[in-house]
Parts: C-alpha cells; structure tokens; sequence
C-alpha cells in the first residue's frame, strides 16, 4: 500500500496553524531513513567496516498523516569494490558509485531537503526512524568518526521502527528479528510487489507500516527515542559495584599508547557506561594492549562484538567476550583516596612517571607550568606509594578540559631536576590498577625470604611414576591442574604438584605431578594428552623422580638428554646429582688473605650421600597450607637463588657466632661488579644472616681473577 504524496496547501492558508488544530496527537516529524553499505546488508549491516554507499529518506508528518517526496542519493565509497549480496540486491555498479558525491556532501543536501520537506508538511523539529539501529550506529556514527565529520545533532537521537512495533504489538516475534517484511505482513498490509528500486520499497512499506501503528490503540508510541552519547563520561568503578557479564567485551591488539578516548572512538555509535572503559596493564604496570569496555546494555554489547577486528588506525582489535567479574578487578578500587581523587566528573587524567622520589605537590605543579594548570591545585595530583609510604615515583593530575591536557602532554620528557618526566593519558581504570598493585605488593621480596626445609623430600627414582604438563597457561592454578586431569587427579601423591617458575618468579608454563604408580602416571598421560586448557592444547609426558628433581633444581630436560643446574662451584651443585663431577675448588691467593680460613669453603661440604631436600620460602608455607593433599614446588626457580642446605660438616667447622641453628647457603648470580658488603648485606635487612664482622660473605671468582677484580658471584652463608 503506497502512500499519497502530499498536495501542496491552497492558497491563504497556515499549514502550521492546520496542524496545531488536528485533535489526534502524536510525535514531531518523522524523517524514514533506509541506508546500504558495500558489504553486508541486514543483520550483519556495518559488521564488515564497509562504507555507506546509498541513503534513502521520506518525511511523515504524524499528526496530519502526510508524507513528503521520496529521495535517494548515492554515496561515494572509498573502496569501491562491492560484494556480491551487495552487487545483486541493489543492481549498483562501480561506476555509479564513482559519479556519487561523497559522504559529507550527502549529508549537508540530506539535512537541506529534510528541512524543505518538514517546513512544507507544517514544521517543528523532526526525528529519525530506522529499521533496527545498525544504520546509525553501526554505519553512520564509525564512518563519520574515521573520516574526521561531525554529524548533526539529528542523528544522535532516533527511533527504532522494530522497538516501536513490538510496543504495540508484544505477542509477535522478539524486536531483535523483526524486518520491514515480516512488520508488513503481521499487520497484514498489501506491499508492492512490482518496486524493484532498491531502498525505495524499503522506505515506502516503513511508512506504511508507522501510519498503520499510529491508527492503533496504544498511545505510548514515538514517545521514548533511542539516544546515541555523544562523548564518553569518565568515573570510578567500586570493588563492591555489580556488574552484568552481558554488558561487558574485551579489546585486545590496542595500540599501547591509546587512551579511553581512543576507545570510546572505536565504539563509536554505542553507549559505553560511565567509567566503562579499563585499560588493562602488565606486572611492570605498563598498558599490554588490551581493555575491558563495559556497555549500558547487552545490546549494545552485542553490536560491540560484531566489530570484531575492525581497524584502529592500521592494527585490526579483537572483541571478545569478559565477565564482570573482570571488569571489577580491573577498573575496582576501595581507597577512599582514589575515591574523592576520582569524585570530581569530566576531568582529564595524565599519567606522570619517573618523579624523583623528593618530589612534592609544589614540584610538580611548578614542572606543568601556569599555563596548563592542575584541577584544584595540590589537590589534583595523587602520588603513588609503596605500603610503607616510600615514593614510587608515579602521579596522577587531573584538568578541566582537553586544552589543558594537551598543553601538559607538551612537557613529556621534560626535565624535572635531572629526571626526564612521561607523561601519558590515563583513565579512572588505570588509577585504580596502579594503586592496587602497589598496595597489595609485599613490603620485602619473596625472592629474600627467609627458607624453611618442607619435611617429605623428593626420593629419587628412574621409575617413570610422574608426568610432565607442557604448555600450561600463564594463570593457570592448582586447582585447574587438578581439573584439567580429571579422574586422574585421584592418584596423585600427597605434595605431589610442583610448578615451574622462571627466573622472574613467573609461571613458565611448566609443571610436574607425582603419581602412585608408573602404570596410573601412563594412563594418565595417554588420557591427557593434547587436552585443551583455557585454549590451549597441554603436553602430558612420563617423566622420572630424577628427571623432575633435575629441572626442579635448575636444571634442563629437553629431547638431547639433562643438562645440570648452572652451578661453577661443586659445593653449590644440587645434591641429586651424584653424576654431576666436581672440580678442587680454586680461590687466588691473594683473595684468600683477606678472608678468616673459617669463612672459606672447605672440601668437606660435598657429602658422599645427601638426601634431596626441597626448599620453600616461609611466606608460601603459609600461602599454600590450605592445600591439605597438594603442595606447589618449588615457588621460585633456583637458577636466579641457589637454595641448598648447610652441610653438618661446615657448621662443626665453622665459629659458633655464625650461626646457632641449621642455616643455609643462598647463592647470588649477576650480581653488579662494583658491588660491595653493604649493597649484599642491603638485600637482606631484617634477617639474621651473619655477626657484624661480615666474614659469611665469601666473594666466589674464577682462578685467574686478581685481588683488583672485583666477583661476580658471592656465596651468603
């Protein structure tokens, strides 16, 4: 059914006035918007990053049931490939698409014949309708915003035609899968089927269809519009906020240096939350490229995942899917601080890094300059500290608006004493983020914990009763190990879950379980093999007590064979390895006569036959305990900090004032060559390590080394 077109008002009469006097109410104009892209059309429309390459419109005026004159304009895409769904429903060529004028040219003779035509229909400010919101939101908005145009208010606000529908009619099929031909055919209302022009049967059935809902009973249509935000708000996000999984995705492959501005544009078109965008960071407290965005709704949430690797600049982003859990342990924080900090709305943040740790209010403000000045002065900047209020050398400023912000960017690299002072844009999120980790980091490293002997040892054997996991995620658990092996979990021995770190203290990916049996450690390898774990695919080999003992202490298990632990000295060699031959111990001379013979390491510190002991540090005794039937070893990699007992024979040897109880040796690699007694005894402050006179520092060289050259390895005893 095609509507009349409007008939031009006699002579001698107000349009304007004739409508005003029309009894039956109803919404503004309505300008019926139909828009087409070179990829993909329906559903999927703007899920390529295609560009618009046709928009047709018709104006309605409600109140009087007129319409206005039908137009349609071709647009000018950059890529003037189209698809072949594309090339087939519209009948457009290359060619044509060539002659168009291009986008923002459209878009100005749009906005000029939408006025023409609202004007001659009786006035007042007009509304966009749209089939679904991918036109506008998915299409128009992304494409104004990578080509630098500034879009009218008119097509921030606008309503959907399917919404509208299922107002009025609820029993019908979700809004999500309606179309202009199923809205048509419930209302049972007769089409023409002889239009063949792409976009115009579109435009007209739409029409058709809003005229029929307007005659119907319900008197709450066009009354609540879709609303597109116009710039994204800033805010903090609570630890105990409640956050809905269906509203939140992932971005990851994000430019290092992006900001949630950066983000909130690629998503241009959808409604980001307040605060919703938490820019994710490394241990080092550097941006890894990722983001967690959290929507008002899951349909937009939705619409976000169909951007999945569009571009940003020349990187392609993935979207996934998160929880939000995520988005809370990301962008949550519970300092008041950070909150009255982050309590003043629509501020700017910027990052500074590398503040001298004298560094007050004053110097920082006097660094920025008068001519970008901080929100609230002192009480703009938030200094970053360690637990014990120690300077980390980071901050945080807040200003008013974006001039002043970039005005701030200006001084990046500028000096501050003789510190050269970063300064990056920042959000909410990242306040958080940083002022978590360092308020939950350990006042002492563990690496410098003191070390406790675990009393079960490690029996070595060559009976294959263990397993190699290889491949492990990065956060991997206990408790996924432990579920990734399923019914074979039953059979593993009591302690018998050792992970691998690296040098770092990092998980390596590695991991070993102690099994009953060679038998149950072979069905369980045969049975988990290639086994996916968070989306990676897991390598589960036999191995040996020895051979896990071997890697365990530092050393390599690879296809060629075992390489031994990187130990120089033979006393230092870890005691599993009965194989591995020492070598008479070598010290110059002239190293020798700075030293008491006591603190020198004699021969009898190989014993013949020791037992495998493995070492924790005390803190992840106390961390670990929960776990009654399983036990993490060991929690830092020997190859950065060799951890071996005091052999009985050195303590008879060695003065009482040494030590009154079994201590250890600790063994330090890479340590600085202009190291000296104090920069040692320093990495070990408030632990009982030797008497004043530091004769349990030995400095360990090579025998070529003379008394002018400083080691580079010393053993603590």
């Amino acid at each position: 059914m095609t509507p009349p077109p409007p008939q031009p008002p006699p002579s001698g009469t107000n349009p304007a006035a004739d409508s005003a006097a029309d009894p039956r109410p109803g919404p503004g104009p309505l300008v019926v918007l139909f828009g087409a892209t070179a990829g993909a059309l329906g559903p999927d429309l703007g899920s390529d990053e295609t560009d618009l390459i046709l928009l047709v419109w018709q104006v309605v005026e409600p109140r009087s049931r007129q319409v206005g004159t039908l137009h349609k304009s071709l647009v000018r895409a950059e890529a003037a490939a189209l698809s072949p769904q594309c090339r087939e429903a519209s009948g457009l060529s290359a060619d044509s698409l060539a002659r168009a004028e291009p986008l923002d040219k459209v878009l100005q003779q749009f906005s000029q014949l939408v006025s023409g035509d609202v004007a001659l229909l009786g006035g007042g400010p007009y509304m966009l309708c749209t089939d679904g919101q991918q036109l506008l939101r998915q299409v128009l908005h992304p494409e104004a915003s990578r080509k630098n145009l500034v879009l009218p208010d008119t097509f921030f606000s606008f309503y959907d035609l399917r919404r509208e529908f299922h107002v009025q009619h609820p029993s019908s099929r979700p809004a999500r899968d309606l179309t202009v031909a199923t809205m048509a055919q419930d209302l049972g209302l007769e089409t023409d089927a002889t239009e063949d022009d792409f976009g115009v049967w579109e435009v007209k059935t739409m029409v058709a269809v809003i005229l029929h809902l307007l005659d119907g009973p319900s008197g709450q249509l066009f009354s609540k519009p879709e609303v597109v935000k116009q710039k994204y708000e800033t805010g903090p996000c609570s630890k105990a906020d409640v956050v809905d999984s269906e509203t939140v995705v992932r971005a990851r492959g994000l430019p290092w240096q992006s900001s949630d501005q950066d983000v909130a544009r690629f998503f241009k078109g959808l409604n980001i939350a307040r605060g919703g965008v938490a820019l994710c960071l490394n241990a080092q407290g550097r941006r890894n490229g990722e983001a967690l965005i959290r929507f008002v709704d899951s349909e937009q949430r939705d619409l976000a995942l169909q951007r999945h690797k569009h571009h940003m600049g020349v990187r392609y982003i993935e979207v996934y899917k998160a929880t939000g859990e995520e988005f809370v342990k990301i962008a949550g924080g519970t300092s008041l601080e950070v909150a009255r900090f982050l309590s003043r709305e629509d501020q700017v943040i910027l990052r500074l890094r590398g503040l001298p740790f004298s560094a007050g209010p004053a110097d920082v403000l006097g660094f920025l300059g008068p001519e970008c000045p901080v929100t609230g002065g002192a009480e703009g900047l938030l200094f970053v500290r360690h637990p014990d209020g120690r300077p980390t050398g980071d901050a945080f400023a807040l200003f008013a608006c974006e001039e002043l912000a970039q005005a701030a960017l200006r001084r990046h690299k500028g000096t501050l004493g003789k510190r050269y002072i970063e300064l990056f844009r920042s959000t909410a999120a990242e306040v958080q983020q940083v002022l978590n980790r360092y308020a939950s980091s350990p006042l002492l490293p563990t690496l410098t914990a003191p070390l406790l002997p675990i009393p079960f040892p490690l029996a070595a054997g060559t009976g294959r009763d263990c397993v190699r996991l290889r491949g492990l995620p990065y956060t991997a658990t206990i408790e996924d190990i432990l579920s990734f092996l399923g019914e074979a979990a039953a059979d593993i021995r009591p302690h018998g879950v050792h992970m691998v770190l690296n040098q770092q203290g990092r998980p390596s990916g590695d991991a070993f379980i102690q099994m009953t049996s060679a038998e149950r450690a072979l069905a369980a390898a045969q049975r988990c093999h290639k086994k996916a774990m968070k989306e990676r695919y897991v390598e589960v080999v036999p191995c040996s007590t020895e051979e896990m003992s071997h890697v365990l202490m530092g050393g390599t298990l690879g296809r060629s064979g075992m390489s031994p632990p990187p130990c120089k000295l033979p006393c230092l060699s870890p005691p599993t390895y009965a194989t591995f031959q020492a070598t008479p111990t070598l010290i110059p001379t002239e190293t020798a006569a700075l030293y008491p013979s006591s603190a020198l390491l004699p021969a009898a510190r190989v014993p013949a036959a020791p037992t495998p002991v493995a070492y924790y540090p005390g803190p992840a005794t106390q961390l670990y305990m929960n776990y009654t039937a399983y036990y993490p070893s060991p929690p830092v990699s020997p190859t950065t900090v060799g951890y071996l007992t005091t052999p009985p024979a050195a303590l008879a040897s060695a003065p009482t004032s040494v030590l009154s109880q079994p201590g250890a040796l600790v063994r330090m690699q890479g340590v600085p060559y202009t190291a000296g007694m104090k920069d040692l005894l320093s990495v070990f402050q408030a632990y009982q390590l030797a008497p004043d006179d530091y004769t349990s520092l030995m400095p360990v060289g090579d025998p070529p080394r003379t008394v002018l050259q400083a080691p580079k390895e010393w053993v603590c005893l």
